[in-house]
């Protein structure tokens, strides 16, 4: 059985294939076994975990969900390669190389401006203003 899922966090699609076994034991009492790939797991519903972005933060479709919705399977991306924060430029020969810079994703300027912008205010109202305004 095909079990459907889409991440919350990047909301990647995609299919997992499950085998449920019904099995009884010696005293009558039914059980239900998970595999995949022949491999005891645990239910479809517990413990998903994305193969996009890593989260677990992961909902379930019902079965044949997706085989009724193609449109939601988007063809994987293509591994994205990292990217060099310092580049080497040609320079004409008997100069040092120069080195072009990339700029920062702007999130990560503020995610690191932010805290340092609060720690430098705080540190000039303790050290410059509140001292004026007790004397």
């Amino acid at each position: 059985m095909s079990w459907p899922y889409e991440c919350l966090r990047c909301l990647h699609v995609w299919e997992e294939d499950f085998l449920l076994r019904s099995l009884t034991d010696v005293h009558g009492n039914e059980t239900q076994i998970w595999l995949r790939s022949g491999v005891s797991v645990q239910p479809p519903w517990s413990g998903s975990c994305c193969p996009g972005c890593g989260a677990y933060d992961v909902t379930s479709f019902p079965s044949g969900y997706l085989s009724r919705h193609p449109e939601l399977i988007a063809a994987p991306d293509p591994e994205p390669e990292p990217a060099p924060l310092l580049v080497p430029v040609a320079e004409p020969p008997g100069r040092a190389p120069a080195v072009e810079r990339i700029t920062l994703p702007g999130r990560l300027l503020v995610a690191i401006g932010a805290p340092v912008a609060l720690f430098v205010g705080y540190e000039f109202y303790a050290t410059v203003v509140a001292p004026v305004h007790h004397h």
